[in-house]
């Protein structure tokens, strides 16, 4: 399972080669969300206007307007060095994590077997990468289990069940799951929230795909990026090793 993963992760999110920049929020200016950005391009925003961009080497960075310049300085470069984008992300990881929102909710309690799976055992923001169906997993498979979904004006109600041995559920098709970006979950007598943050589908670079999810607080899920990303790079002897 864990070599098959491996492959689908070198495929589709191939290591960082590539200066663009990409935008992770924007007010005004013009630019979408996911939306790819020479670092050379010249960027002007009004009074008012705001974006935030990720660069291949796990930087995030805000510019308020008036602003008319490009988006990094002169010298300045966003293509990553493998080794010491992975030690920015560890770093900022390792700063969300030790904050008090993050130890109460608990996000960086468990580890995830892959970026997809999203922990129903404890609330908080998850990474959903769009086009996809959210795959629920749970941490412990022993027993058949029940959980209750419903979105927060209880509209409606999913009713879904783990088998033994069952640690995965893909989201059955739901037309009124459709637009909605938080649900309430009902498992182990417990029920949480759980908000969805879509990352759009052309965001394939696993750095950038990282700090994307650092950023929105996906915490469980960027670990387990982090996890394989540093795999990746033990294994290429060109780059140092990170602990």
């Amino acid at each position: 399972m864990e070599k098959i993963f491996l492959l689908f992760f070198c495929f589709f999110f191939p290591m960082s080669s590539y200066a663009q920049l990409v935008v992770l929020q924007a007010r005004g200016g013009g630019f979408k969300v996911g939306q790819s950005i020479s670092p050379e391009k010249t960027i002007v925003l009004k009074e008012g206007e705001r974006v935030t961009l990720i660069g291949g080497d796990g930087k995030s960075t805000t510019l308020r307007g008036p602003y008319n310049a490009p988006p990094l300085k002169q010298g300045s470069s966003s293509k990553a060095d493998p080794s010491k984008a992975l030690s920015l992300l560890i770093a900022s990881r390792d700063a969300r994590t030790s904050s008090i929102g993050v130890i109460r909710a608990g996000t960086d309690a468990v580890q995830t077997p892959d970026p997809i799976a999203i922990d129903v055992s404890r609330g908080g923001p998850r990474c959903l990468f769009q086009g996809n169906k959210p795959e629920f997993w749970r941490p412990n498979s022993s027993t058949a289990e029940n959980f209750v979904m419903f979105p927060v004006d209880r509209s409606w109600r999913a009713d879904l069940v783990w088998k033994v041995g069952q640690d995965r559920l893909i989201m059955p098709d739901l037309s009124k799951f459709e637009g909605v970006t938080t649900v309430l979950i009902n498992f182990d007598q417990q029920e949480h929230a759980i908000s969805f943050n879509v990352i759009p589908k052309n965001i394939k670079d696993e750095v950038v795909l990282t700090a994307w999810m650092l950023e929105k607080g996906c915490i469980q899920q960027a670990n387990a990026l982090l996890t394989e990303l540093s795999k990746k790079i033990r294994s290429d002897p060109n780059v140092i090793s990170i602990e």
